[in-house]
């Protein structure tokens, strides 16, 4: 038996401090996350929030159980990065944003990362995105001016709570060049006219998707980016549900916006009670970048390193904090998955008291992966499987670590050659430092009685 569950403690974006987390309905605890934009393959940086936020998915499984759980990470299939990759390539916008989909789904599952209770499509709910906006209207929260629908920001008493900045502030820095239809340089469109005319969305190269426009405007248009995610979030979770989540670059805008929308629609206080934010992801030091050659989607990292590497690399960080993706910190961690999946079996178990508290304590993992180091047996399996690691068996792993190691045969010969060079000339330091480096290139050799050397890949 487990031991007694400790409470769940989840850093507050909106408040600023830790808080013992109390789901609204303990039979139905509800998270939205924000999801990709299917406009190309998802890169390194995206898997970070997938995976945290995954974590969560289970830990709040594991406590409260799994039917009473509901996670809904959305799919942004209507967007101005959407449509321009569609006209660059010559497609229809369906047929992009479906093998883009396609791709991101099983990615996503080569991490081994659990399938959301819902994973809604904003063309899908563009009805009840309609009718938000006729009611923010209605209640003198929107405003209609040049076929497009806009929020006024000024309407929110309590707008960039979130983020932390006040009004003026905002207004500030807002840019100089606002559109003129705009009362206000914060005000953010909810609905914006396509060049679109049929009553369902339209996906071929020469014009935008568009949807008859909610408050009697005649021009087609399609919905702003905000809204989409305050529409599909009450549908599936209610005005109001626990968590929310998405990387920090949401706060502001996105996220002080989906609060605006909601709070003002329902005429509720809050729209999540507690959000939660993950950190930036940089690799090998620097912002990943295409311009600097340093940009990789999770499929290239997926073809170099087993999946079990890339979420432990992962989870080594605290969710809150920066990471540098560095291929030192990835072959550390296929060096630990090696000792774990040696160590562990599959023998029953309790979950390690120190693991859970770790977890539970605004998701510790690297506290919870030094728990890790001093278990082994059921016990390893167990609380590594909890975070999605060690799922394959030993002779499971073994494959996928030859079929993800590029393996230099003339280099590994020459060094066994060295090696045994440096055995018949006694000079038994230096054999052993061709046997650890040979061991750090993932590669196991075993002496022969007959004088010879057998090596195999670990």
């Amino acid at each position: 038996m487990d031991m007694l569950l400790p409470d769940l403690k989840l850093y507050n974006t909106l408040t600023r401090q830790k808080e013992v987390f109390t789901p609204l309905d303990a039979q139905n605890v509800r998270m939205y996350v924000c999801g990709p934009t299917v406009y190309d393959l998802a890169h390194i940086g995206n898997a970070r929030p997938i995976i945290v936020f995954d974590v969560l998915f289970r830990l709040l499984r594991h406590l409260y159980g799994e039917k009473h759980v509901n996670y809904v990470r959305n799919i942004t299939d209507v967007d101005d990065k959407i449509n321009a990759r569609a006209a660059e390539h010559g497609i229809s916008i369906r047929e992009l944003t479906d093998g883009t989909l396609k791709q991101f789904n099983e990615d996503v599952a080569a991490l081994n990362c659990l399938v959301p209770t819902h994973q809604p499509r904003a063309t899908d709910y563009i009805d009840e995105m309609k009718n938000m906006i006729e009611r923010l209207v209605m209640s003198e929260h929107a405003y209609i001016a040049d076929e497009h629908v806009l929020f006024s920001v000024n309407s929110m008493p309590n707008y960039g709570k979130l983020s932390n900045r006040s009004l003026d502030e905002m207004k500030a820095g807002a840019r100089v060049d606002v559109e003129a239809y705009k009362r206000d340089p914060m005000d953010f469109v909810l609905w914006k006219p396509s060049t679109a005319s049929s009553s369902k969305a339209v996906g071929n190269n020469k014009t935008e998707p568009g949807w008859p426009s909610p408050c009697k405007i005649k021009t087609p248009g399609r919905p702003g980016w905000h809204i989409e995610c305050s529409a599909m979030s009450a549908a599936l979770l209610g005005e109001e549900f626990d968590i929310h989540g998405g990387g920090l670059d949401l706060i502001f805008p996105h996220h002080e916006n989906e609060i605006a929308q909601t709070c003002c629609t329902f005429g509720t206080s809050r729209m999540a009670q507690v959000w939660m934010h993950n950190g930036f992801l940089q690799m090998e030091g620097e912002k990943m970048s295409k311009s600097l050659g340093n940009f990789a989607t999770i499929r290239d990292v997926l073809n170099d390193w087993p999946a079990d590497v890339i979420r432990l690399t992962m989870l080594k960080t605290h969710y809150r904090q920066p990471i540098d993706w560095t291929v030192k910190a990835l072959d550390e961690s296929q060096k630990t998955i090696d000792v774990w999946q040696a160590r562990s079996d599959d023998s029953v178990a309790v979950l390690s008291d120190h693991f859970l508290v770790a977890l539970a304590d605004d998701m510790n993992t690297p506290l919870a992966i030094s728990a890790l180091h001093k278990l082994d047996g059921g016990a390893l399996k167990s609380c590594a499987q909890l975070i999605g690691l060690l799922r394959q068996s030993q002779a499971e792993w073994k494959h996928t670590r030859q079929s993800n190691t590029n393996v230099d045969e003339n280099a590994i010969r020459k060094l066994i050659d060295d090696r045994l060079a440096a055995r018949a000339a006694k000079n038994f330091s230096e054999s052993d430092r061709i046997r650890d480096t040979l061991a750090e290139m993932g590669i196991r050799i075993k002496d022969n009685k007959d004088g010879t050397t057998h090596w195999e890949v670990m």
